[in-house]
């Protein structure tokens, strides 16, 4: 159980890792937007908490967005097994590609902290492992996300209204020193109950690997709001033992209004 709720931190880190060609006037979001996750295992241990929050920052001279990601274990489980993981991504307030990004984990005492940089001219990253003191140049793929900016990128470039049941949307992604292809596929519409009432969905499944972790390619089911602001309200994972939910259940500083349904 306990490797599941690390991975079920790495999930909510990479909510919605997707792109595609599709432009939104609109942006989804703005400075000061702030959610908190509430996960379980199995629909009634509560495993711990995970945030994100937007700021406003100055990278190299440039205005961007500075996105900080958190996630922790709660109550009694964090006495046997604690984890604390840190993950932030600064990028472009335009065109949403990412400039630097940092993972700062302890995960049962398993540390990492890596910062990278993105050059998109170059199509490089340089990749600083702070714990082993050590630094390396990676050639990325065309329109690089990392796992948190790609979140955000979904969310002012992925146009739904046109999407159908069933289609099967990508990016490339770059996770540590890795390029990797992530698949997202739709899966349709749905209304669900919340903690703030039910809310009219867009229901998606990423492919994943099968094995160790989650029972089958296809384990993993993601729900966004439907309206402008696209918020992440539930995911779901089945495992090969029991399953994980992360439940969002406080949010502040949404840009449009959240569309709750009184019927």
């Amino acid at each position: 159980m306990l490797y599941y709720m690390k991975k079920l931190l790495f999930i909510i880190a990479i909510f919605f890792t997707v792109q595609t060609s599709f432009a939104q006037e609109k942006s989804a979001f703005q400075e000061g937007e702030w959610f908190k996750f509430r996960m379980s295992y199995s629909g009634f241990l509560k495993a711990g908490n995970a945030t994100l929050e937007v700021k406003d920052a100055n990278l190299n001279g440039k205005k961007v967005f500075h996105v900080v990601g958190k996630g922790w274990t709660t109550g009694a489980i964090k006495w046997f097994f604690k984890v604390k993981d840190r993950y932030e991504s600064y990028f472009d307030m335009d065109t949403g590609k990412p400039y630097k990004f940092v993972r700062k984990i302890d995960e049962g005492g398993h540390t990492k902290d890596i910062e990278i940089d993105f050059d998109h001219v170059k199509k490089e990253a340089r990749v600083e492992n702070k714990k082993k003191k050590k630094v390396t140049h990676v050639a990325t793929e065309t329109d690089v996300q990392d796992m948190v900016s790609a979140f955000y990128y979904l969310r002012n470039h992925y146009e739904t209204e046109e999407i159908k049941e069933g289609d099967v949307v990508e990016m490339n992604m770059f996770f540590d020193e890795e390029n990797y292809k992530f698949k997202l596929k739709f899966l349709g519409r749905e209304t669900i109950s919340t903690e703030f009432g039910k809310v009219k969905t867009l229901k998606f499944r990423p492919y994943v690997m099968a094995g160790r972790v989650f029972k089958e390619q296809e384990s993993l089911t993601l729900w966004v709001s439907g309206d402008e602001n696209k918020i992440p309200l539930k995911i779901k994972a089945d495992l090969a033992v029991g399953s994980l939910r992360a439940d969002l259940e406080a949010f502040k500083g949404l840009k449009h209004p959240f569309e709750i349904q009184f019927d």
